[in-house]
């Protein structure tokens, strides 16, 4: 009898096999990233009205401009410190342990800033709101990468980063509404930043229903056993494998946040800029509205951007989708600031913009995690993604200084160029598509 043809067992799509506890981690790992950066969003989108408001000056004076770059800059400055310690902090204190602690610190402080009485107040309320956010994202992908088997965990990593981009949409939607609304925009931010206190409700799900992951208790369990430290930066360094890892990671992710904060957050004054050149003040509330809708259509983009960014990481390979996204960046980027004329035109380019920037995003959450064992994990990956925003945080005024020299459109041509700079860190990055995650 001839012997029946041997098949190739089927390979599991990435949602076959997961359980009801799967998918609980998924949307609250989601949703905490999620309002994470609707947090963060409501801060780029109403930076310039509420500080005008707390000067006591017009939004067209340039001193609004200048301070906001400052703003951003100090912002940016609390999230990469936030992500620095909460990362060590996720390793030693454990992931739902740690996302708790950091939802309540940046729901807490974005509905504080709306109270703000002086400029100095708001800035300081930010840079403690930057905190929490910087932090919130380390421990979210740990637990994620952690959870979730082998054949699911690329996928899940890049819906739950796929979700910061539903966040920031939120914070358009909830922008929009208010600017339309017949509130005075003196005061309308107020209301705006008030809402972003509403994530902390998301504490109660976590602390009750989420527990540890099996794979972190091990690792402190030999960390009590006196085996191996918990939460280590220097190991980050003195191991030679792991400080390989660790400088191409930084690289990667400066490149990324220096393009995103230095030129895609930009995007609502450039749709201002567009729409009404002259700054006239009976086109504000119209104006205003008009780059809601080109921002939510950014998002929109970028929501897109992060799923196709896991799709070419799944079939590629992690360093052919961060050389694709590069190359995509360092093209649509002055491309949207040169060809942004009109409201038609924002709404072509600024997804378009939003797809390829905020892509790469998609590689933080996915590969960062693989390349760190458990008890280092959370703090590989808040170091790598967060120290990057301490190089970043000039971005804001280097953009503004540019912009103010050259104007927007010429500013974000030389700011692309770091996107050039990336592909050099790619030959350095160890490809990780089809491994396990490691465990010393």
């Amino acid at each position: 009898m001839a012997e029946a043809p041997k098949t190739e067992p089927r390979s599991l799509r990435w949602y076959e096999g997961l359980t009801r506890y799967h998918w609980l981690v998924l949307i609250v790992a989601s949703c905490g990233w999620l309002f994470d950066t609707m947090d963060q969003w409501i801060f780029n989108l109403l930076k310039q009205p509420a500080i005008a408001a707390l000067l006591h000056v017009p939004a067209s004076d340039p001193v609004v401009k200048s301070c906001s770059g400052i703003a951003t800059a100090i912002f940016i400055v609390g999230w990469a410190t936030g992500g620095f310690l909460f990362g060590m902090v996720g390793d030693k204190l454990g992931r739902t342990r740690t996302m708790v602690i950091t939802v309540l610190i940046y729901a807490i402080f974005t509905g504080l800033s709306g109270l703000s009485q002086t400029y100095w107040q708001f800035v300081v309320l930010r840079f403690l709101t930057g905190l929490g956010i910087g932090g919130e994202f380390a421990a979210g992908a740990a637990l994620i990468a952690e959870v979730f088997p082998e054949h699911a965990r690329a996928t899940a990593l890049g819906v739950m980063q796929a979700s910061s981009a539903l966040g920031n949409l939120m914070a358009g939607l909830l922008n929009y509404v208010i600017v339309s609304s017949s509130v005075p925009m003196g005061v309308a931010w107020r209301w705006v930043f008030a809402a972003g206190v509403l994530p902390a409700l998301l504490v109660v799900v976590i602390r009750w229903f989420v527990k540890e992951p099996e794979r972190w208790q091990h690792a402190r369990e030999n960390a009590l056993a006196g085996q191996k430290s918990l939460g280590s930066i220097p190991e980050l360094f003195t191991d030679p494998v792991l400080r390989r890892r660790s400088l191409v990671c930084v690289a990667l992710a400066a490149v990324g946040v220096i393009g995103f904060w230095g030129i895609a957050t930009w995007s609502p004054d450039l749709a201002r800029h567009a729409l009404n050149p002259g700054n006239v003040d009976a086109l504000r509330q119209q104006t205003d509205q008009h780059m809601s809708l080109a921002v939510m259509a950014q998002q929109a983009g970028a929501f897109f951007g992060i799923l196709a960014w896991t799709v070419l990481a799944q079939r590629l390979g992690r360093r052919p989708a961060f050389l694709l996204t590069f190359v995509a960046c360092a093209v649509v980027v002055p491309a949207t600031f040169h060809l942004t004329s009109s409201f038609a035109t924002a709404l072509i380019m600024f997804p378009l913009m939003g797809f390829c920037t905020t892509a790469v995003f998609g590689g933080y959450a996915i590969y960062f995690p693989e390349l760190y064992p458990t008890r280092l994990r959370a703090t590989g990956t808040g170091f790598c993604y967060n120290v990057a925003r301490y190089l970043a945080a000039g971005g804001p005024w280097i953009f503004g200084s540019l912009a103010a020299a050259h104007g927007f459109r010429w500013a974000a041509t030389i700011v692309a160029s770091v996107y050039v700079l990336g592909l050099l860190a790619l030959p350095f990055a160890p490809e990780t598509k089809g491994k396990p995650l490691p465990e010393d």
